[in-house]
């Protein structure tokens, strides 16, 4: 009987599978299956990074933008830790992972030995699957069947492998699943469908709530909006699944969202939801009856009393629905809603002309926006890059837009951009962070220079964590531990042998992006920017009082004025 290393051939599963990169940094209780690697190196890169959350980051945001299965490795104990902050990433916004923890060999385990740690224990919540493998005989199996569970669960597996373990000599007996395996998606019922088609005839006033869970029925979506006149709103994840300039179009919902959006939630008869568990129950109508399609059963009813539920693949619904209704030409709340999003889309031309110095963030955002070509990958971190990349940018149905959304982690736009550039070669990758967010995964700027990863990646410099100075006076309190000390991210990108370029201007932003619109290698444009509140499209009652609340107190302890959001801004969008 033939034998073979138990890591080779666990390397061979994962190649069935199609898995062609792995995140990661080696060390002592991983490096069998780095060797493992190493001699398969031809069909399997790996993407060493500067550090593990980078790693579980990339892995995950490479999941949610092509829906394959990524890895991410490290080495147990401190390591593996690391790697949390990205598995959860990767949980909450359903992305298929793998990551291959190493353990302290096998003889030693339960001794409490030198970084010793209960790593099953540890990655039970963030897992679908979660294994400590202790007999190489299993080892090709146990991984086969963790990525038949990521797949399964679009969720983590974790597999926990002391490092002597994949060093044995196993019978090549073992044939992955990878070639029989297919998930099947739950099929709409006709009469399921003609009752959501009945109830839309039946109301005037239908809004749709489009998410992530339609990525794979882009047309269908849009014939469906179309068809019946549905103005619609699209989640953070599902932003460009339809054009966000197509005329039924609202944007989004929420804080980060539109005034048109919350006014047409409010105002609606029906609430259609489409592939979203969205999470923000206060910016849902919860006293309109609501027909949801989603192939997750469990996401029916969760955030909404649901009068019809359509447990479906979002493409079968949607064609069922596209064939068997009436067309209906015309509607006076769509057409409200659209004069809505007019005046809306005037205020947003509007900010961009307000008075200011360095860069001003809602015209550096439109600017990317208008230049950028038709197939860029968008990788967006979370604080104000998050909130301006929801207003202004004009996301397509031919482009990528990546972001964590449940999560909500600082320092993802890196990862997001090293995952798309490796998955797609030949595609244009736009990274947008914060000074904030970006120094907390700053180091890995070299991995992408390291591994020749062309991108253009901005950084919001305005020496602040400028979100939560505005999340603080919105809730009435004193802007306190949010002022950051300024770097020179341009010579910190020249240092690691990428290009960088400080601006402070909006012109020499915009000549920046025009030079540097194909770059040969990894740029990055430190950006001096001016501090604009990232409003909500909606201020309601709360956030007023907490601003006032905050200009009293403000007053009272300086005698003097705070700077504020403009006027004119916050009253519109209260009023």
């Amino acid at each position: 009987m033939t034998k073979i290393n138990a890591a080779d051939k666990m390397v061979q599963v994962m190649e069935a599978w199609g898995i062609d990169n792995v995140y990661g940094l080696p060390g002592d209780s991983v490096d069998t299956t780095i060797e493992a690697l190493y001699r398969e190196r031809a069909k399997i890169k790996f993407t060493q990074v500067r550090h593990e959350e980078v790693a579980a980051l990339a892995a995950a945001a490479h999941g949610k933008l092509t829906g394959r299965v990524s890895v991410c490795l490290s080495i147990g104990g401190p390591g593996a830790i690391h790697l949390l902050n990205g598995l959860y990433d990767a949980k909450m916004d359903h992305a298929p992972v793998v990551a291959i923890l190493g353990q302290i060999q096998s003889h030693l385990l339960n001794t409490g030995f030198f970084q010793e740690v209960n790593t099953p224990t540890l990655f039970e919540d963030v897992a679908v699957y979660n294994k400590l493998v202790t007999n190489p005989a299993t080892l090709p199996n146990v991984m086969d069947e963790a990525i038949r569970m990521a797949y399964t669960h679009k969720g983590v597996a974790v597999l926990t492998i002391p490092d002597d373990v994949p060093d044995h000599k196993i019978a090549d007996t073992f044939v992955p699943t990878a070639g029989q395996f297919q998930l099947e998606q739950p099929q709409a019922r006709i009469q399921d469908v003609d009752r959501a088609l009945a109830m839309i005839k039946k109301a005037k006033n239908p809004v749709a709530l489009i998410g992530k869970g339609a990525e794979n029925a882009q047309l269908e979506a849009k014939e469906f909006v179309e068809r019946y006149a549905i103005p619609f709103i699209q989640t953070m994840p599902a932003k460009g699944t339809i054009a966000d300039d197509h005329p039924n179009a609202l944007g989004q919902i929420g804080k980060l969202g539109t005034k048109p959006a919350y006014e047409a939630m409010f105002n609606a008869d029906l609430l259609i939801l489409i592939g979203t568990d969205y999470p923000y129950a206060p910016y849902i109508n919860h006293k309109i009856p609501a027909i949801q399609i989603d192939a997750d059963a469990s996401h029916i009813g969760h955030r909404h009393n649901v009068d019809l539920a359509i447990v479906a693949d979002s493409k079968s619904a949607l064609t069922l629905l596209n064939a068997r209704g009436e067309v209906v030409a015309q509607r006076a709340f769509l057409e409200a809603c659209q004069q809505n999003m007019r005046i809306w889309r005037a205020w947003m031309s509007d900010v961009q002309s307000k008075k200011h110095t360095g860069v001003l963030p809602s015209k550096l955002f439109s600017t990317m926006s208008q230049m950028a070509p038709e197939d860029v990958v968008w990788s967006i971190d979370v604080g104000t890059a998050t909130s301006f990349g929801a207003r202004f940018i004009t996301a397509k149905p031919t482009q990528k837009y990546t972001i964590s959304a449940w999560l909500g982690t600082m320092g993802c736009a890196l990862p997001g951009a090293i995952a798309a550039k490796s998955a797609w070669p030949n595609r244009p990758v736009y990274a947008i962070c914060g000074d904030g967010a970006f120094a907390m995964v700053m180091q890995d700027f070299v991995t992408a220079v390291k591994y020749d990863l062309p991108m253009v990646l901005v950084v919001l410099n305005n020496q602040m964590l400028a979100f939560i100075e505005y999340e603080q006076q919105s809730a009435g309190q004193q802007n306190y531990g949010i002022d950051l000390a300024d770097i020179d991210y341009a010579k910190f990108a020249e240092a690691c042998g990428g290009i960088g370029v400080n601006v402070k201007t909006d012109a020499e932003f915009k000549a920046a992006m025009e030079q540097y619109q194909n770059p040969t290698k990894p740029v990055l444009i430190n950006a001096a920017v001016y501090d604009e509140a990232p409003l909500p499209g909606k201020i309601v009652m709360d956030e007023a009082k907490g601003y006032m609340k905050f200009g009293f107190e403000y007053f009272k302890d300086k005698f003097q004025i705070p700077k504020m959001p403009p006027l004119k801004e916050i009253m519109r969008q209260f009023l």
